[in-house]
């Protein structure tokens, strides 16, 4: 296993310094879904959740969250983020909502932890706005999909939905 790069010598936390590294493009997607009662994702699907628009607010609700990682996540680097999608498609499989964020930027760290904290906001979001007909709810599989860029290379977790989408 190699060494994890925010401990110092000693064992100790400390925020990376990425300024030696090179600037390359960096893309990041992860997933996760919401897990629902069929009934609750009838109320989703047809707008009538008491709070609003459900995938509409979870969606926005990812996109702020994206941007705003490095307050919530300590070490985090603040980014300048060139793209944020979220994407929410009903399942009627599940039955729930999948959640897809992909984040794109050109510069020296990784888009990871944004792809990341999009999805569980999002999903959070969804959880918050039916929670009122369903609070047996669950939230599930949120994870990094894929990665590109940086001198790590590339990533595929090789069995995702990000495939197909």
């Amino acid at each position: 296993m190699s060494r994890l790069s925010h401990l110092d010598a000693r064992g100790q936390a400390h925020m990376v310094d990425v300024g030696d590294k090179a600037e390359t493009s960096r893309m990041a997607i992860a997933e996760g879904c919401v897990v629902m009662q069929p009934q609750t994702l009838a109320i989703v699907r047809d707008g009538d959740a008491k709070k609003g628009d459900v995938l509409g607010t979870a969606r926005l609700a990812g996109i702020m969250a994206a941007k705003r990682t490095h307050e919530l996540i300590p070490l985090c680097h603040p980014l300048l983020i060139s793209k944020v999608a979220v994407d929410l498609v009903l399942d009627e499989a599940l039955p729930g909502v999948r959640v897809r964020a992909e984040v794109k930027m050109k510069g020296q760290t990784g888009v990871e932890m944004e792809a990341l904290t999009a999805v569980s906001v999002a999903c959070l979001t969804v959880y918050d706005m039916v929670k009122a007909a369903d609070r047996a709810m669950r939230i599930e599989g949120i994870r990094l999909v894929h990665k590109s860029g940086g001198k790590s290379g590339s990533f595929d977790a090789g069995d995702s939905a990000a495939e197909t989408a």
